[in-house]
């Protein structure tokens, strides 16, 4: 049985865990506030490579919840953090939103474009809301050729007031139809955001580990995979 008392970092997922869409779930304020309170610690931890960290900032404003950046881990962070590794200097295709090539740019991601042309070395994809058939195609006409291809998230579908809609693992999935190659997926549920937030916070607070750390989310396959992964404490 968990034993709340120990625990000393909560790993909060967002869309369907904190909010729904644009509503504030009623508990959210007081949860937040009684962590602070006791003297531990939270992140918001969120697969949802849409939005930059500036606009979750504004997004918890609106809904009442102050926040700072570095309050957040994203998979847009992850994504740039494993393109600086590993592709650094390759030219890229990016299918996203505006924030997320600005999210990526703004964490050191160089060479980064969304339109087609041939000397393309590697494809990334994430959540992209503004997803047209354009990008589509040329995702597909570049996975012809023997290059990575990169999705910053698995989600198949996101969360929204009225029921889903199809998130990055979905859309990716109409690309693996399309030419039979399937993305390295970045963000949960592997185990480096969790493992990232720990380090972060056992900076302020040596006390944080992974055992008395806590995932929050709504989903098995990717909140509470991750915190497995990471050889935390979980919730769903």
């Amino acid at each position: 049985m968990l034993d709340v008392k120990k625990i000393r970092l909560y790993l909060f997922d967002m869309d369907g865990t904190i909010y729904l869409g644009d509503n504030l779930f009623p508990f959210t304020k007081e949860l937040l506030k009684t962590i602070r309170e006791t003297g531990n610690h939270y992140l918001f931890m969120t697969n949802n490579s849409s939005k930059s960290v500036s606009d979750y900032v504004k997004k918890l404003a609106r809904l009442g919840i102050e926040a700072a950046e570095d309050d957040f881990i994203t998979s847009s962070q992850a994504t740039a953090d494993y393109l600086k590794k590993n592709l650094a200097g390759k030219k890229l295709f990016v299918s996203g939103t505006r924030s997320f090539l600005s999210e990526l740019a703004e964490n050191g991601v160089e060479n980064i474009h969304d339109s087609y042309s041939e000397d393309i070395e590697a494809v990334v994809t994430g959540f992209d809301t503004e997803l047209t058939f354009a990008k589509l195609e040329a995702m597909s006409k570049l996975l012809t050729r023997d290059i990575p291809f990169i999705a910053a998230n698995p989600d198949l579908v996101c969360p929204t007031e009225y029921g889903y809609v199809p998130d990055c693992g979905s859309v990716c999935a109409m690309i693996t139809n399309a030419t039979g190659k399937k993305p390295y997926y970045i963000g949960k549920p592997r185990p480096e955001m969790p493992l990232f937030a720990i380090e972060r916070i056992n900076k302020l607070d040596s006390r944080v580990c992974a055992e008395n750390t806590l995932v929050v989310g709504d989903r098995i396959y990717t909140d509470i995979a991750s915190g497995v992964n990471a050889g935390t404490d979980r919730k769903s």
